[in-house]
């Protein structure tokens, strides 16, 4: 994983997800999982490309699972996009770079 976007754990998804203001976009993935390998290139880059625009994060679901069973997060990569604490889209599977920046310029 790169370092463009955000890792957030159980302890920090309230403070830097739920009770950030603007739009943020949470991929949850897993280390094992092969489609999100092949999306965390596309998360990275539109983690630079929306710097101070979105919030882009990361969610390990083997090590953080609580947010994941909460959303109902089943298949990975799930992609959840939040605005005011709330799931305003979502995505499931590996989507190319253009489907996934749709979701971003819809919500942003």
């Amino acid at each position: 994983m790169g370092n463009a976007a955000l890792a957030v754990t159980d302890a920090t998804f309230e403070s830097e997800i739920l009770q950030h203001d603007g739009l943020a976009m949470v991929d949850f993935w897993a280390e094992w999982c092969g489609p999100c390998k092949m999306i965390a290139p596309t998360i990275e880059a539109l983690a630079t490309e929306y710097a101070g625009k979105v919030k882009v994060a990361k969610v390990d679901v083997d090590a953080n699972s609580t947010w994941a069973q909460k959303y109902n997060v089943r298949s990975i990569p799930t992609l959840l996009f939040f605005k005011g604490g709330q799931v305003v889209d979502q995505v499931v599977g590996a989507l190319p770079k253009p489907a996934i920046e749709a979701k971003l310029k819809a919500h942003a």
